[in-house]
C-alpha cells in the first residue's frame, strides 16, 4: 500500500509539541506566538535536562522517538531545526548524565538520530578537533 504523506511545517508542528508536552503547553503557545520555533525545540531540550537530573531515561526515550515523528513528517525547515538544536543536544546530555544512563538513551534512539548524532560527531572531529 503506497501512502502518502503530507508533510508537517512549523505551525503543525507546534500542535503536535503542545500535545507531546502538556507540561511545556504555556510555554511553546507564547513562543509559538512569537514565531520562535527554535526557543519551542530548546524548551523541549531543556524539560528533558530536567528529567535527566532526575534519571527518569524511559521518558526521555520516549520523548526523543516523539520528536522523531515529528522529524520524519516535517518539512525541510522542522528538519533542519530538530537536527540542529535537539540531536546536536544529544552530546550535552552524554556530558551530564551517568554512562551507562547514555548507553540506554542511545540504544533506544531511533536510527536516523543516530546516524545524524554520529554525522555530527564527525564533523565536530574533522572541524574543532574534538
Amino acid at each position: 500500500m503506497n501512502v502518502n504523506r503530507q508533510t508537517i511545517n512549523q505551525n503543525l508542528a507546534v500542535e503536535y509539541l503542545k500535545f507531546f508536552y502538556p507540561p511545556l503547553r504555556n510555554e511553546i503557545t507564547q513562543l509559538s506566538v512569537q514565531n520562535n520555533f527554535a526557543g519551542i525545540i530548546q524548551a523541549t531540550i531543556n524539560y528533558l535536562k530536567t528529567l535527566l537530573q532526575e534519571s527518569k531515561i524511559n521518558i526521555i526515550a520516549h520523548h526523543i522517538k516523539l520528536m522523531d515523528l515529528i522529524y520524519k513528517v516535517g518539512d525541510s525547515y522542522v528538519k533542519d531545526i530538530i537536527e540542529n538544536i535537539f540531536v546536536r543536544s544529544f552530546e550535552s546530555f552524554k556530558k551530564h548524565t551517568k554512562i551507562q544512563h547514555w548507553k540506554v538513551l542511545y540504544q533506544y534512539m531511533p536510527v536516523n538520530f543516530q546516524v545524524i548524532y554520529n554525522d555530527q560527531q564527525q564533523q565536530d572531529k574533522i572541524f574543532f578537533g574534538k
